[in-house]
């Protein structure tokens, strides 16, 4: 039997669209000779609807999708992932696979365990399967098929526990060979659990494993592909490459139950940094594809770090033709704020414009002179300055249709060391969920691996990061050294530690305490913040859901 394993990238609610990039791989693989084409999870209405899901005109417009790639199905037969009818109680709908040849739909599975952890919440949508498992006859063999966390029950579990395992009960009931369409979104360290996920099945069930995942990015979410198959003996004989369009061919023996790889090699699949600014660039390029929104973007370059990194995905992601730079010195900005910021887009190939914010902040200072007299230079004085920056940003954002990039990481995000309405302003954020000791580490690995050249000027790398927002001013005055800073954040936001467990790690207890305060004062400038790429397995946003008005740890108990 030959089974192609393609992982597209749908884009939600464009199911007209979605069923043309379906009948096209449909259509590719009978002229393939292909026997089974396996596809990802609700490819037809893309993942996730979220609410979407909720509006019976959208259900229907995926059920007469459903309907119409059934009629287009040929001699090759089509596995699937999308929404089916529940005509009984509960939820409106199932998450499904379907089965469907020569016009016909010759099985419907429903997805079972429906995850509510994270940045999940299927069970707000779907109706799980209670009516059991059985195996799916195709071609005499027997299929046991699943639908995403179907596959993934109960690994390395850090949320929830499930008492049925849906792999076990197909292969009890004689599955010869799981079948997995998923629509996984990437985190760090993703697809080396995932291989370790599907061989463990292996192990323990002796079948072969296929599974299809989604591509793409959609608004914080990015999928990575990394479509794989595995043989009876946990072998991957086929793997697609991250963040990519793209399919891998497999035969599966008649007379056992070994599989071959009849196309490309399995790919080698990259280090976490570089797994992380492709996860970058693609969610940059889908979130602009996706929404419509521009098709230019704009970002303040500070000759910082962070700006530098994020001009470089930028670049990256849409061609330099299509990324503005704008450097905005104040009365505290170094020399090298304009000059690193000139050689970094001269580097990159971007549009500079310089815009001095002197005269405008001597302005606001005139204005509230009235109001602040008596008082000494503090943070409300500061923070005027990226609110200035901010407004011109967006004013050159409005003027031109571009959408504003923010540059903020996860470590200032965290302890709040960023301003409401200024460098907090934008569309999308780009490296929201890098700490800082990784954006450090993914512009080293640029410079001399990616581009084996100097992108990211070394004087950008080399200075002690500052928001020059006053004379002398370094991060180190507010905030530990990062190299401290982001293990504490990390223990506390990913690992979700007590105080007490992280200071048993060898941190300062006044250190520890200090930096966990910052961070649940600050959930209020976070509730407000840009979307943004999520590629860690704990980010802020939807996967993170900490109330304002509370008590708990703000009283540190």
């Amino acid at each position: 039997m030959k089974i192609r394993l393609a992982q597209l990238n749908p884009m939600i609610g464009d199911i007209a669209g979605n069923v043309s990039l379906i009948k096209d791989s449909m259509d590719k693989a009978n002229a393939d000779g292909i026997d089974l084409l396996v596809l990802p999870e609700l490819v037809v209405c893309g993942y996730p609807p979220m609410d979407l899901i909720e509006r019976p005109a959208f259900r229907d417009a995926i059920y007469d999708a459903n309907s119409e790639i059934t009629t287009s199905a040929m001699d090759t037969a089509v596995l699937f992932g999308t929404a089916t009818v529940n005509d009984g109680v509960g939820r409106k709908c199932f998450n499904s696979a379907l089965l469907v040849q020569q016009g016909k739909i010759l099985a419907e599975v429903h997805k079972t365990l429906l995850p509510t952890y994270d940045v999940y919440d299927e069970l707000r949508y779907f109706e799980p399967n209670n009516n059991g498992f059985a195996c799916v006859e195709f071609q005499g063999r027997k299929l046991g098929i699943t639908v995403c966390e179907d596959i993934w029950h109960n690994f390395e579990l850090s949320y929830l526990t499930y008492d049925v395992n849906p792999v076990q009960e197909l292969v009890a009931e004689g599955a010869e060979a799981i079948f997995n369409v998923s629509a996984s979104p990437f985190s760090q360290g993703k697809p080396d659990g995932r291989k370790r996920m599907l061989q463990q099945h292996v192990e323990k069930r002796n079948v072969p494993v296929f599974y299809a995942n989604q591509v793409g990015g959609n608004t914080e979410l990015v999928s990575d592909g990394d479509s794989m198959a595995l043989d009876s003996d946990g072998k991957v004989v086929g793997r697609a490459p991250l963040f990519e369009a793209s399919h891998i061919d497999l035969d599966w023996y008649d007379d056992d139950t070994q599989v071959a790889n009849i196309g490309a090699p399995p790919v080698e699949v990259p280090e976490k940094i570089e797994q992380m600014f492709h996860a970058l660039v693609l969610g940059l390029q889908d979130y602009l594809r996706k929404t419509d929104v521009a098709d230019k973007v704009v970002l303040g370059l500070s000759g910082g770090i962070d700006s530098a990194l994020v001009a470089t995905i930028a670049a990256e992601a849409l061609g330099a033709e299509n990324v503005i730079g704008i450097t905005m010195p104040s009365e505290f900005s170094s020399e090298g704020s304009i000059t690193d910021s000139q050689k970094l887009a001269d580097n990159l190939g971007i549009e500079l414009h310089e815009l001095a914010i002197k005269d405008i902040y001597d302005q606001f200072n005139k204005t509230l002179e009235p109001l602040f007299e008596g008082t000494s230079f503090g943070v409300a004085e500061e923070n005027i300055q990226p609110r200035i920056r901010g407004t011109l940003l967006m004013a050159w954002s409005n003027k031109f249709d571009h959408m504003l990039l923010n540059t903020g990481n996860k470590s200032e995000l965290a302890t709040g060391y960023c301003t409401l309405y200024g460098d907090m302003a934008g569309g999308l954020g780009i490296i929201s969920d890098l700490y800082k000791t990784e954006v450090y580490e993914m512009a080293h690995w640029l410079n001399n691996d990616y581009f084996n050249r100097e992108i990211i000027p070394a004087d950008i790398l080399s200075k002690p990061p500052s928001a020059e927002l006053r004379p002398d001013q370094k991060d180190a005055d507010s905030l530990p050294d990062y190299e401290v800073l982001d293990p504490i954040l990390k223990a506390y936001i990913e690992q979700q530690l007590a105080d007490h467990e992280i200071v048993a790690h060898g941190f300062d207890a006044s250190t520890v305490e200090r930096i966990t305060s910052l961070v649940d004062h600050n959930e209020y400038k976070r509730f407000q913040a840009v979307p943004g790429l999520k590629v860690s397995s704990k980010a802020f946003g939807s996967g993170r859901r900490w109330p304002i008005a509370q008590q708990w740890t703000i009283n540190r108990e």
